[in-house]
Formats: structure tokens, C-alpha cells, sequence
């Protein structure tokens, strides 16, 4: 009962508040100052541990609604079936983690570790076949362009259901390499090896390719979303026409919800086109969740176990609504960006003299005339042989990885208590192994930072770690 008498009087302070604001508009759109209203509801500066989870100010009494059930299917685990828990149940029976939120803690960027110093569930393997020439034909049909490993699939689950066993135990194993500044100072940076131990289900094709990923924030996705495609294609420069070094290009992927090839936004190379598919590509890879996009689970011929496990009482795990809900929930939450007072703007400037905002784009206005810093480009780059990992998602090359955002970077050591690991797999352990890491189109801009005076270097990473 005092629930619903608390949300009761939530719903009549939101219409007391409407209704103030309502009254004012005509004098904000008069003194030009609608714009500052319109991003004060989405963005925030406020660095806490739940800047990410709490909501924007303008919902009505059903988003409310709305925003609190996708929230409670983000957070609360799943069970695998059967299980008197209806709506939850479905589970499996090969996944990762039984909740959104345990690989991305309160909707920031996942950990390289747990406490024990054991991988954590925020880091995937992905694995594959090198297509040997069938690419093309690949590219834009209703898969991504990989040939998933025969015996286990596309992704190895690190859990199973009582019925089906894990597939295996990953395990980073990192070799220290020196690098030295020309002005003498010395730094190390960790160069990964990938490996699975404990395959359950016989040995790995010889030719697979194995790469790990960290699971990214979800700072500011809904206006990631919201990004007019021609701003993104401005950007683009794939025949390095203007001579800068810098070639962008847009990954088209294929939609599985259009029916039709579209530029893709999200994940590490960009394969995923839309906020919805991205969650729906998480829910079946990561937890084993049917949805009307992806109707069916992930075991392989191979897998007799998995395919015989226990079903879901439905078909569908997460049907359209809860999954439609999920999505409403990451959109309408709060977006951090830093504050743009004196030192940013003397930060900005020492990063824009070194190149980082040819492909770390400060500024995007959203359709709903939003400006936004979420410093990427949203394109794929060539960053060099040492970040490669030899996997091909629709057009991006094993070589090339879409620009990641930068904003609410400096939200993980608040949610978690330790500075977030860096690049794709977590190898960078600060912003300046990170750096160290960039070649191919990046090169120039890692070399410019290595020659700027120590003074201006620790300026520049203490600006990205405000982000």
C-alpha cells in the first residue's frame, strides 16, 4: 500500500510539474531558450553511481509505467525452464549471464575482472571461420558474414542449465611490451592471448578465429539512435579523399526488423543497426532469450544436450512488448556528459591539436535538435595489425573497429570503484595504453601524443578521464 500511495504522489508531482512547464514554454520559445530545456531533461553532469539508471524528467504516467517493467526485465534474472515463473523463465540453456545488468553494472561498462580476479561476465568470446572468400556473397544476406565455429556456435556461453553443459572457461593471458616516449619515459602496455579452457564439446575447428569483448556502456544510446544518418555520412571519408589519413566509412548492415541493409551504430564493429536489434542480439547470444527477432536458441547439431534441454512454456521468451520495454528503458534514462566549463575547453583543444577528434567527434545534433558529445564518429577505421583480430562483420574488416564513445567513461570508477579497462577486450588498463594501442588510421595522432611534453600529455588524460 505505501507503494502505490509513493507512486500516486510521484504521478501528481509529474502533473503539477507539466503543468508549470506547459505555462512556461511560450516564454522560453520567446527568449529562445527552449534548446537548454530540451537538453536539460536528457543530459545530466551529475557523476554518481546511479546517474545511469535514473530517468529523464519528461515521461507521462504510462512511460513511467513503461520505463519501471523495462527496467525490471533489464535487472531482475531470468530462470531457465520449466519454471513456475512464467514471465521470467526461458533461461538458457547455454548463456552468459541471467541479467542485462550483470554485464553492464548500473548501465555502465562492464569489468575485465571480478573480485577473485577471475574473468567477469562482461567479457564475451566470439568466435568464427574465415569466410575463404565467400564475403561478398555473404555480405548483406540475413546473417552477419561469419561462419560460425561447427561445434560451438558463434559464441561461447560460459554457464548452462542444469541439462546442458557450459561450453568452456575463458582466460586472458597478457605479455608486457615496453614502450618508450622520445623524451625517455617508459610506459608497458599488455598484449593479449586469448584461451578457452574446459571445452565441454570436443575441440575448436582449426581455422576458428577467437576474440573477446568487453561489454560497453549504455550511456546515451537513445540519442545515439537518434543521429541523422547524413550527419554520420558527412563524416565519412572512405577513399581518404581531402589526404588527411583518416578513411571513415559507414558499416551497412543488415536489419533483421527492416528487412534491409541500414548503417549500423552499434556494438564494436557496428553490425547491429538499431537500439532494439542490439538488444535482442544480446538477449539471445548472452542469456538465450527467443525473441520475435531472433526466434530460436543457439545450440548447434552438435549440442544434442542443449537441443533436448527443457523448453519455455512459449515459444518466445521475451515477447514484443517486454523486449519494446526494455528497449523504452535505455533510451529514456539519463545521459551523462561532462560539463563544458574552462578546463574541458582547454582539454578539447590539446585533444583536437592531435588529431583525436577526426574520428572522436565532439558534437552531433539529434533529431530532436538535441546537442550531443559523445565523441565518436560512429564509423569503421583501420586502427592497425596490433588491434586485429581477423574477424569480418558485414563490411568492417578484421583490422577495423567503429569509433567507440567516450562520454560517461568517467562514471565506471563511481559505479565500480576501480578505472574501467579500455579498447574492446580490456587490454588498456588507462586512457594512455589506450592511446598507445592506436596505428593504421591512428597513427599519426598516437605519435603526436607521445611528442608532446609530459606536462600537456598528463593534461590530455586527465580531460579523458572527465569525459
Amino acid at each position: 500500500m505505501m507503494l502505490q500511495i509513493q507512486k500516486k504522489q510521484n504521478y501528481n508531482f509529474k502533473s503539477i510539474n507539466k503543468t508549470l512547464i506547459n505555462k512556461s514554454l511560450v516564454a522560453l520559445f520567446a527568449t529562445g531558450l527552449f534548446a537548454v530545456l530540451a537538453n536539460s531533461s536528457e543530459i545530466t553532469h551529475k557523476q554518481d553511481k546511479k546517474t545511469l539508471v535514473k530517468h529523464i524528467d519528461s515521461l507521462s504516467n504510462e512511460e513511467y509505467d513503461k520505463f519501471i517493467l523495462g527496467r525490471s526485465f533489464f535487472k531482475i534474472p531470468w530462470v531457465e525452464a520449466p519454471s513456475a515463473t512464467t514471465a521470467r523463465d526461458g533461461l538458457g540453456p547455454l548463456f552468459n549471464a541471467n541479467t542485462c545488468n550483470s554485464c553492464h553494472p548500473s548501465n555502465g561498462r562492464g569489468n575485465l575482472y571480478n573480485e577473485n580476479g577471475s574473468l567477469s561476465r562482461s567479457v564475451i568470446p566470439k568466435l568464427s571461420i574465415p569466410s575463404k572468400g565467400l564475403k561478398e556473397e555473404l555480405e548483406f544476406l540475413k546473417t552477419n558474414p561469419l561462419i560460425p565455429e561447427p561445434t560451438y556456435g558463434g559464441q561461447i556461453a560460459i554457464n548452462g542449465t542444469p541439462d546442458a553443459r557450459f561450453e568452456a572457461k575463458p582466460e586472458i593471458k597478457f605479455e608486457e611490451l615496453k614502450v618508450k616516449f622520445p623524451d625517455g619515459e617508459v610506459d608497458t602496455i599488455l598484449k593479449p592471448t586469448y584461451v578457452l579452457n574446459d571445452l565441454q564439446y570436443g575441440e575448436l575447428h582449426k581455422d576458428t578465429i577467437i576474440t573477446f569483448r568487453i561489454a560497453p556502456s549504455l550511456n546515451g544510446l537513445g540519442l545515439i539512435e537518434d543521429i541523422p544518418d547524413e550527419q554520420i555520412l558527412a563524416n565519412a571519408d572512405e577513399f581518404d579523399k581531402n589526404k588527411d589519413g583518416i578513411s571513415g566509412r559507414v558499416n551497412y548492415a543488415y536489419s533483421p526488423i527492416t528487412k534491409k541493409k541500414e548503417i549500423g551504430k552499434y556494438s564494436w564493429k557496428a553490425n547491429n543497426t538499431s537500439l532494439i536489434h542490439q538488444t535482442a542480439d544480446a538477449a539471445i547470444n548472452d542469456m538465450g532469450l527467443t525473441t520475435t527477432i531472433f526466434t530460436e536458441d543457439r545450440c548447434t547439431d552438435k549440442q544434442i544436450a542443449c537441443k533436448e534441454a527443457p523448453k519455455a512454456r512459449h515459444k518466445i521468451d521475451l515477447p514484443d512488448s517486454r523486449l519494446q520495454a526494455i528497449d523504452f528503458y535505455i533510451k529514456k534514462r539519463q545521459t551523462y556528459s561532462a560539463k563544458k566549463d574552462d578546463s574541458y575547453k582547454k582539454g578539447l583543444k590539446l585533444f583536437k591539436s592531435i588529431g583525436c577528434a577526426d574520428c572522436h567527434k565532439e558534437s552531433f545534433t539529434t533529431k530532436s535538435g538535441i546537442n550531443i558529445s559523445p565523441f565518436t564518429d560512429l564509423l569503421l577505421h583501420d586502427m592497425g595489425e596490433g588491434l586485429a583480430d581477423g574477424r569480418t562483420e558485414f563490411s568492417a574488416s578484421g583490422s577495423e573497429w567503429r569509433t567507440p564513445t567516450l562520454w560517461g567513461l568517467s562514471l565506471h570508477e563511481k559505479i565500480n570503484g576501480k578505472k574501467p579497462r579500455l579498447l574492446h577486450d580490456g587490454r588498456a588498463r588507462d586512457f594512455q595504453e589506450a592511446i598507445l594501442w592506436h596505428d593504421g588510421e591512428a597513427k599519426a595522432s598516437k605519435e603526436a601524443y607521445t611528442h608532446l611534453p609530459k606536462e600537456k600529455r598528463k593534461k590530455l588524460i586527465q580531460f579523458l578521464e572527465r569525459l
